[in-house]
């Protein structure tokens, strides 16, 4: 790490992705001027430890995480579209498949939002289904499950196991099976 950009991150984070995720590591970090080019291009501060994560450990890794600046190949929106400063809009779990409230037009609008504004997106299951780190917004830090019915936060208290904060450490070592 360069002297000039301290890591903020939870030790114990950052020997969890050190540690359990070595393994499975693929892919050169960005190093702390990558990620700082990348976060002025986006007007955003990556939140750690994934911050940490993509500048000293990796970017991306086996098994289906993408780089940071990538998309996955199946993205279902116009990647144009994309502004990670504006922030994340959910702040709770919505099945868009069963709201009746808005018209297909006002459905796809505020979908595309979800898909497109204040986060990076982690990785795929495939079939429509992407994690995504929020960057901005009331929800920075989190991860979050969106898929073609709906989108929901990674923790416990929607069926993800797991001790700790339901952040990028502990949804990492949940993507790997830990």
């Amino acid at each position: 790490m360069s002297n000039d950009t301290p890591s903020s991150a939870r030790p114990v984070d950052l020997e969890l992705l050190r540690t359990r995720l070595c393994a499975a590591l693929d892919r050169e970090p960005l190093g702390w001027d990558g990620v700082r080019a990348f976060e002025t291009e986006h007007g955003v501060v990556l939140p750690e430890p994934y911050r940490t994560y993509v500048a000293e450990i990796g970017d991306g890794w086996a098994g289906g995480v993408i780089p940071l600046a990538d998309l996955p190949g199946d993205w279902p929106t116009p990647p144009e579209g994309r502004d990670l400063a504006t922030p994340f809009p959910l702040t709770e779990a919505w099945n868009w498949e069963d709201d009746e409230e808005y018209d297909e037009d006002e459905l796809e609008e505020l979908t595309d939002r979800v898909y497109n504004l204040g986060s990076v997106v982690l990785a795929t299951d495939g079939c429509g289904l992407y994690w995504h780190l929020v960057v901005s917004g009331p929800q920075r830090g989190r991860v979050w499950c969106v898929a073609d019915v709906g989108a929901g936060p990674f923790g416990a208290d929607f069926g993800y196991e797991g001790e700790g904060e339901p952040g990028f450490a502990q949804w990492a070592a949940h993507w790997i099976g830990e």
